[in-house]
């Protein structure tokens, strides 16, 4: 009998408790989606467990396939580079379990709907769509492909939706920040600007996207996607698409 791979969500990690607390919540939304499926957590960093740990937990347990799902919106250094690594070296050591990486989760439409979700959570009505300005603010990265894709996200989030304007920013590595766009964005005429912070979760660079908010005057901040239902959804997805990757290329 087939037995559908474990999914191990990869998250960055933080000092900040809030943050593990905030990917444990999304791991249980999509474990409920998923009954039966079994859903583990590893951190890159700050955090336990880390990524060789949760695998040697999984293959002593008898797990023989797993799907490892960054928790990360764009694909940048964390992506390409540092967890291939990591699974790589942690593989060698388990030859009895496979692990596949799965891709990350942005962009998608479902991204989108759990940032529109914030925004009316934190008191916008779709009415002030044509007189609301909005920042997309991110964690930020020095890779050119990640901020292209923020950027393009920001264009099509306006193009689709008719929010008066949306402006990518970014908490650290590149520019504009979250203040710049904000004021941008008051400059250009809009009557009111909200923030949406795409990050999953709370912590350093988040906290710095709300100091920035409030520092230019944005009248609205909404939370962090953390585990909302389209987010948990966009998680199963990705599993789903990398495990069906895998019985494909058995079947092959």
């Amino acid at each position: 009998m087939y037995v559908p791979p474990a999914l191990l969500v990869i998250a960055h990690g933080s000092r900040d408790p809030r943050h593990a607390a905030t990917v444990t919540a999304l791991c249980a939304r999509a474990r409920a989606l998923r009954p039966g499926l079994r859903v583990e957590v590893a951190f890159l960093d700050f955090n336990a467990p880390d990524v060789p740990r949760a695998l040697e937990r999984l293959a002593a347990d008898g797990v023989r396939e797993v799907v490892a799902l960054p928790l990360l919106l764009t694909r940048a250094f964390h992506a390409k580079t540092d967890i291939p690594a990591v699974l790589r070296e942690a593989g060698a050591r388990l030859p009895g379990l496979t692990v596949r990486q799965a891709d990350v989760l942005g962009p998608s439409p479902l991204l989108t709907a759990a940032l529109e979700r914030r925004l009316y959570e934190a008191g916008l009505r779709p009415g002030d769509r044509r007189s609301t300005g909005v920042v997309l603010a991110s964690a930020g990265s020095s890779d050119p492909e990640a901020i292209a894709v923020i950027a393009e996200i920001a264009r099509e989030w306006r193009r689709t939706t008719g929010w008066c304007a949306v402006r990518p920013a970014f908490a650290s590595a590149s520019l504009p920040r979250t203040a710049d766009a904000v004021r941008a964005l008051r400059a250009d005429g809009a009557a009111r600007v909200a923030v949406a912070p795409y990050v999953i979760a709370p912590g350093f660079l988040p906290d710095r996207i709300a100091r920035g908010a409030e520092e230019a005057g944005a009248e609205v901040l909404a939370d962090v996607l953390g585990s909302a239902p389209e987010v948990a959804r966009l998680l199963v997805r990705r599993y789903e698409q990398a495990a069906g990757r895998a019985v494909r290329a058995l079947a092959a």
